[in-house]
């Protein structure tokens, strides 16, 4: 109330857990705020039905890539209540026009010109993400994060937040096994896994050296690994990670 902001932005890229939108929805409705959602990175298990939809809350605007879960072509959509008008005409700036007043924003003013194997190839991956089998896979990628988040608790892995409600993992490594997260990007890069160093909360390293390190399990749920890999998996990686077994 002391702020009185006029949007309020709910989202993350490393955060392993469920975002109460609801309450997002209260204080912004209490302030006059309009409220907008990045879901970049879990917008494939709100297609799948696995994770929380912030618009189903009461958001006005929500953001997303159409990569990563979503597994679409590299690019991006925005989704927004409201009506859509015409772009050429100003409107008054209602939470009703919405649509067209991002309309004027991207186009012509920010957006050069779309590229059109693009949007076909979005077309796919939302025709692909309304079969019933996106939503097994939405269903498997969670199962999978949540039994590899045990296997690696089991094998001294100390987490944020101590588990994960979503796809993503992030791995205090400086904690846990005394090294940061470049480190521990290079010791499984080395036996071919790819994950990425990222910060913590209350991060004592440098942001270019943090302690953390992120997984996900999206694309390998699409390669068809499923719950007994992610323990054989947990393993390999806190192998890695304790004795440089990479050398």
């Amino acid at each position: 109330m002391e702020h009185q902001p006029k949007i309020i932005l709910a989202g993350f890229s490393a955060y392993p857990r469920t975002l109460n939108y609801q309450k997002f929805v209260e204080i912004g409705n209490e302030v006059g705020a309009l409220l907008m959602a990045d879901v970049a990175h879990i917008a494939g298990l709100i297609a799948g039905g696995v994770a929380d939809n912030p618009l189903d809350a009461g958001f006005h605007v929500m953001t997303m890539t159409t990569h990563k879960s979503l597994r679409g072509p590299r690019g991006g959509m925005i989704i927004s209540r409201g009506v859509a008008g015409n772009p050429l005409s100003a409107p008054a700036k209602t939470l009703e026009n919405i649509p067209t007043l991002i309309d004027r924003a991207v186009f012509p003013g920010m957006q050069g010109g779309p590229h059109m194997n693009t949007i076909a190839a979005k077309a796919v991956a939302l025709f692909e993400a309304a079969q019933p089998e996106f939503r097994d896979y939405a269903q498997q990628v969670v199962r999978n994060a949540r039994v590899l988040a045990d296997s690696l608790i089991e094998g001294g892995c100390q987490l944020v937040t101590g588990g994960t409600d979503n796809h993503l993992i992030l791995i205090d490594v400086n904690s846990s096994f005394g090294i940061d997260g470049k480190e521990a990007e290079r010791r499984l890069d080395a036996i071919g896994l790819t994950a990425n160093a990222n910060s913590i909360p209350d991060d004592p390293l440098p942001m270019f050296r943090p302690s953390g390190l992120r997984i996900g399990t999206p694309a390998l749920t699409t390669r068809g690994l499923v719950e007994n890999d992610m323990v054989e998996l947990g393993q390999k990686i806190c192998l890695v990670l304790k004795n440089n077994a990479s050398e």
